[in-house]
This record gives C-alpha cells, structure tokens and sequence, in this order.
C-alpha cells in the first residue's frame, strides 16, 4: 500500500538518498551529505513544500514545489521543481499520486497555476506530463545568467 503525504523536517533522512539520486540523474555527482543538508534546510526553512511517497515503510518518492509569483496575473504560483521515484517504484502510480498531491496542495494554496520543467530527453516524465493534462507551454523563451558557473 502506497502513502503520500506532505514531508516534515523529521522525513529529511529518508528523502535525501532519493534527492541524491535525482541529482545523479541529471549528471551531478552523487554527495549524500550535501542532499541531506539541502533537503533539511528547505524544510526547516519552509522554504520548500515535498511530498513523500512511501510503500511498505520505505520512502519510494517525492516531490518538491517552491512558491513563486505572477506579478501580471498578481497570483501565487508553484515551481515543481523535483520529481523523482526509485527505479523499482516505477510504473506502480507514484509519480501520478505526487503529481496529484502537488495539484491539490496548490489548489488549496489558491494558486494560479504549477509549473515545471524537463529535459527534452525525458520522454517518459513528459508523456506521464501530458496525460495527466499538462500542457507545454511556448509562449516565453526562457533564459538563465549564470553567477557560479
């Protein structure tokens, strides 16, 4: 039986091994400590809302947003940021029951709208994406001005 629920600071432990493992994904060399450390400080903070997946009392899962705003649309919105399921999770609903936690959170919140973002490559999480109702949007060119390169 899967459980989500929203993560408190006491889930740091158990959701850092799967942020380390989203990172890796995405080229970054693995560093438990510093993903226990970025983990534990955005939900000491509130800096972060994540979403914990767990089966059988084991953290499979998560999901974590950042608040943002529309100053056009003088609204809250939500940057879903981070998704990530371990591999023998996959394909068993976890990554839609996060994305269904996430849009009911945000609802709630009386958010605008969710946003995120993949790699073109993701094939996968961008089929999930558009099942699910997500729409890509183009109508901004998004650019980035790195400061730490």
């Amino acid at each position: 039986m899967m459980d989500v629920r929203r993560a408190t600071i006491d889930d740091a432990d158990a959701i850092a091994p799967l942020f380390d493992l989203y990172r890796t994904f995405y080229g970054q060399p693995s560093d438990l400590a510093l993903a226990q450390r970025f983990i534990a400080e955005r939900l000491q903070k509130g800096e972060s809302v994540i979403f914990l997946a767990e089966a059988d009392d084991k953290a499979v899962g998560f999901t974590q947003l950042f608040p943002s705003f529309s100053s056009v649309g003088a609204t809250r919105v939500w940057i879903l940021n981070d998704l990530y399921v371990d591999a023998a999770a996959r394909r068993q609903g976890v990554a839609q029951a996060l994305l269904q936690a996430a849009t009911d959170f945000a609802r709630a919140d009386g958010a605008r709208r969710l946003e995120l973002e993949t790699d073109h490559s993701n094939d996968s999480a961008q089929a999930l994406y558009r099942r699910l109702g997500w729409e890509l949007y183009e109508g901004t060119l998004r650019f980035r001005f790195l400061l730490n390169p």
